[in-house]
């Protein structure tokens, strides 16, 4: 697999490259780049109104209180048609998400959000979130049905020396970093507990949380802790960088036989450091992969991720992702290797009409087994929006998916022999997708 990681590498470096080369031609194109992001910023804020900034992840001291309820969310839905061996394309023991890219080759389900914020007399400000979510894909819910997802209060501007200081108590979706063209959640304690956000220290904000994992359809917690920490808004010239430490463990609530298999603690370190539209993520494991509750024994997991978006015209540009990621297991032969790469060239035609070509190729690479499983995919979409940009939402999509999932490894029969795949996907969709 040394090619393979030769071949990470070049990309990664190529794209590090190619985007400050975009930056790079003199401060005049600089400022260019300015005007024109703050222009379409404003475009975005007057004019496509395709999300609702009246209902903020965090309160600060300067919210606006709207009167009524807020009604927010994210939902797709639509027709995926297979006339092939597989409705999707991935390989057998990928550990990066979607990692022959989401374009085409995602599943249907919503999140709904309700809202009531408050303001009392001192100045303090409430909000009361409600939020149901509808997933029938596996890797997003167990039965998919509808759970509640959301309910939690939060204040904010209750400390004179930190207005912006938010504290809340309740079931939230909790420390869910993502990356955007595989869909993946690199980083994700959905749970209920308490916390706080934007504590300031020194121009740095920092969150912390203690949470209990809660199963879809329980309203207890299962037993299974999280301490997890944020220290965000570091400035590092034009690279805005976040650091996270997570730790994770059991409560008396769990029996010794539930803890038998177990590990006593796990954690987690991670950067994300964001510039100029590229995101760059290390994030490493122990005893888990990407999430503290995970609690798995021996266990040792290693992300390397980078992704973002180059302008090549006015019109076009070329966002990806290329990401590394490596899994070790101390009693298990499933140890490997993850290599995921998407390239997604777009070209806006108007204000409306736009045109996306995904290509994904994602590899798993196993140590101690003499197997690896490829995928890949391409997907080209014709597409509807509210506005001119690639995140304008809602969006209605027409797409054709072509890709193959060559998978060495699935598992072994009862005589211990190795199971393998070789699926074709063709499918046929129409969708619409929206976050408001």
């Amino acid at each position: 697999m040394k090619k393979f990681s030769l071949l990470y590498t070049a990309a990664a470096v190529a794209a590090v490259m190619s985007s400050a080369s975009v930056f790079a031609n003199s401060n005049d194109d600089i400022e260019a780049l300015k005007l024109r992001l703050q222009a379409l910023e404003t475009k975005v804020n007057t004019e496509t109104k395709y999300k609702d900034d009246q209902q903020p992840a965090t309160l600060t001291s300067e919210t606006k209180v709207p009167d009524g309820l807020v009604f927010s969310g994210y939902a797709r839905y639509g027709a995926h048609y297979q006339n092939s061996d597989k409705e999707r394309v991935s390989s057998f023991g990928s550990l990066s998400g979607n990692a022959t890219g989401r374009l085409g080759n995602e599943g249907n389900g919503g999140e709904f959000q309700l809202a009531k914020a408050f303001k009392n007399d001192s100045g303090a400000i409430w909000d009361l979130v409600l939020m149901l979510d509808h997933w029938s894909e596996g890797s997003w819910a167990d039965d998919g049905g509808v759970n509640v997802k959301k309910m939690y209060a939060g204040v904010a501007n209750v400390f004179e020396s930190q207005p912006d200081l938010y504290l809340w108590a309740g079931r939230d979706f909790h420390q869910r970093p993502q990356t955007d063209l595989n869909d993946y959640f690199w980083m994700t304690h959905d749970s209920q507990g308490a916390g706080f956000k934007n504590l300031t220290l020194g121009g740095i904000k920092f969150d912390f949380a203690g949470v209990g994992q809660v199963n879809d359809d329980m309203v207890e917690d299962n037993g299974r802790y999280a301490l997890t920490s944020k220290l965000h808004g570091i400035k590092l010239g034009d690279v805005d960088l976040s650091l996270y430490a997570n730790y994770g463990t059991t409560s008396e609530k769990l029996t010794e036989d539930d803890k038998k298999d177990l590990a006593n603690s796990a954690y987690q370190l991670a950067s994300e450091a964001v510039w100029a539209g590229q995101k760059f993520v290390i994030r490493y494991s122990h005893n888990a992969l990407n999430s503290v509750f995970d609690l798995a024994d021996n266990q040792d997991a290693l992300l390397f991720s980078l992704d973002g978006a180059i302008p090549l015209t006015e019109r076009a540009k070329i966002q990806y992702l290329t990401s590394y990621q490596k899994l070790d297991l101390d009693k298990s032969d499933e140890s490997r290797k993850n290599y995921s790469f998407i390239l997604r060239p777009t070209y806006q035609w108007n204000d409306v009409h736009s045109t996306w070509l995904e290509g994904g190729y994602s590899i798993v690479d196993y140590d101690d087994i003499d197997a690896t499983n490829t995928s890949w995919k391409t997907t080209l979409s014709q597409n509807i929006a509210i506005g001119g940009e690639t995140w304008s939402r809602p969006m209605l999509r027409f797409y054709a998916t072509v890709g193959n999932a060559d998978n060495e490894y699935t598992g072994r029969d009862d005589k211990g022999v190795l199971t393998t795949s070789d699926d074709d996907t063709v499918t046929f969709g129409a969708m619409f997708e929206a976050w408001w």
